[in-house]
C-alpha cells in the first residue's frame, strides 16, 4: 500500500506541475526568455571567448582544476535550449537564430583553440585532452543528465540557471577545444573523436531539454511528439559508434586485468617485474600497449614477444607491446643479503656447478695413486724389516 500511495502522489504532483504551466501566458514568457538568451550578441561572444581560453589552457596544462574554472562560464547551453524549444513549438525563426548562435560559437572556439595550439607548439598532449577523443555511451548519459538539469532550471525559476550552465559547460566546451588542438597537430583521429563527443553532447542535451519541456507542461504531447521522435532518431544513430567505443572501453579494462595477471602470477618469465602503469593507444594499428615497469633484470625482445602472444591468445586480437623499464640495483651493506637476492636469477646455473665434481670423479686419479702406493708400502716395510732381521 505504501508504494502504491507513493506513485499516486507522484503522478498527482506531476499533473499539478503541468497544469500550473500549461497556459499560453507562461509559454509566451518562456519563449521570450529563451529567445533573448539564444540571440547572437556581443556578450555571448565574450563568454565564448573567455570560456574557450580557460578551457584550452586547462587542457594544455593537463589541469582539471583549470578546466573546472571554465565550467562557470557556459555560453553554448543558452542557444541549445532555444533549439530544443523552437523544435517543439515549430518556430522556424527561433530555430534559425539559435542554430546560428551555436554554429558561430562553436567555430569561434575551434579557431581559438587551434591558434593557441599552434602558438604553444606542444608535441604531446596530456590525459585531459586524450580522454575526450574516445566518447562512449557513458558520455551520452552525462549529456542527457546535464541537459535535463538545464531544461528544468529554465522551467523552474527557483533553480539557478548558472548551476545548470556549469553542468552543460562540462559536456560542451572542452570537446570543442580538443577539436582545435587536434587540428593544430594535424591529428585527425583526435579531432574526429572530439567531434563525435561534441555531437553526442549536443544531441543528448537537446533531447533531454525537449523531454523536460514536455513534462513541464509548456508544450502538449500531441504537438511535440514529432520533433521529439526526430531527436530520438538522430540520437539513436550515434548509439552505433558510441556502443563500439563502449565495447572497446570494456575490452581495455579486461586487457589491463589480463596483463596484470600475466606479469604477476601466470608467467614465470615476468616474476621479477613490477608493473607501475599501463596505457593503451587504441587509435594506432595495431593498438599499442605501453607498460611502465620496474625490473631487476633487463627485459629481452623474447619476453616482449611472449607477452604479445599471451595477450593475442587471451583477447583474440593482436597488440603491439612496448616496455618502458627502469632497472633497479639492490645494494645493501650486508653482502649475504645480496647473495640471497641473486639466486632467483641464477636458478639455471646449479646443474653446471654439479657437473664439475662429476668430471673430477670420472678420471679419478686419486684411487689409482692409492692403489699404486698400497703395494709399495709393504715393499718399503720389507726393506725396512730386512735389516732388522739381519741384525
Amino acid at each position: 500500500m505504501g508504494i502504491k500511495r507513493f506513485w499516486i502522489r507522484l503522478a498527482h504532483r506531476i499533473t499539478e506541475f503541468r497544469q500550473v504551466r500549461a497556459t499560453e501566458e507562461s509559454l509566451n514568457c518562456l519563449i521570450e526568455d529563451v529567445l533573448s538568451e539564444s540571440t547572437l550578441s556581443g556578450s555571448y561572444l565574450v563568454l565564448v571567448i573567455g570560456s574557450c581560453a580557460i578551457a584550452t589552457f586547462g587542457l594544455l596544462s593537463n589541469s582539471a582544476a583549470v578546466i573546472i574554472g571554465a565550467m562557470i562560464i557556459a555560453p553554448l547551453m543558452l542557444p541549445i535550449r532555444g533549439i530544443a524549444l523552437a523544435a517543439l513549438i515549430g518556430d522556424l525563426e527561433m530555430f534559425q537564430i539559435s542554430t546560428i548562435a551555436v554554429t558561430v560559437g562553436t567555430l569561434l572556439a575551434i579557431m581559438m583553440a587551434w591558434t593557441i595550439g599552434l602558438v604553444t607548439g606542444l608535441v604531446e598532449y596530456g590525459s585531459e585532452v586524450m580522454s575526450r577523443s574516445q566518447p562512449n555511451l557513458l558520455d551520452l548519459g552525462i549529456a542527457v543528465a546535464a541537459g535535463a538539469i538545464s531544461g528544468y532550471a529554465k522551467a523552474e525559476p527557483k533553480i539557478s540557471s548558472t548551476l545548470a550552465g556549469t553542468a552543460i559547460s562540462v559536456a560542451l566546451m572542452p570537446p570543442v577545444c580538443v577539436i582545435g588542438l587536434g587540428l593544430a597537430q594535424m591529428n585527425m583521429g583526435l579531432s574526429l573523436g572530439a567531434s563525435l563527443l561534441y555531437l553526442t553532447n549536443l544531441l543528448g542535451i537537446t533531447l533531454s531539454c525537449m523531454i523536460v519541456f514536455l513534462i513541464s507542461g509548456y508544450i502538449p504531447f500531441r504537438q511535440g511528439h514529432r520533433p521529439l521522435a526526430g531527436a530520438l532518431i538522430l540520437t539513436g544513430v550515434l548509439l552505433v559508434p558510441l556502443g563500439l567505443s563502449f565495447t572497446r572501453l570494456v575490452n581495455q579494462v579486461r586487457l589491463q586485468n589480463e596483463i596484470r595477471r600475466a606479469l604477476v602470477s601466470r608467467t614465470v618469465t615476468f616474476q621479477r617485474l613490477e608493473l607501475l602503469n599501463l596505457n593503451t593507444d587504441w587509435l594506432s594499428d595495431p593498438p599499442t600497449i605501453i607498460l611502465n615497469v620496474r625490473a631487476l633484470e633487463p627485459v629481452t625482445p623474447k619476453q616482449v614477444f611472449l607477452i604479445e602472444e599471451f595477450i593475442a591468445r587471451e583477447m583474440n586480437q593482436r597488440f603491439r607491446v612496448v616496455f618502458q623499464a627502469s632497472e633497479v640495483d639492490v645494494i645493501t651493506s650486508d653482502p649475504l643479503f645480496e647473495l640471497e637476492e641473486k639466486p632467483v636469477s641464477h636458478e639455471p646455473e646449479p646443474p653446471a656447478a654439479e657437473a664439475e665434481p662429476d668430471k673430477s670423479e670420472t678420471p679419478d686419479p686419486t684411487p689409482e695413486s692409492n692403489a699404486e702406493s698400497t703395494p709399495d708400502s709393504p715393499e718399503d716395510g720389507e726393506t725396512s724389516d730386512q735389516p732388522t732381521n739381519g741384525t
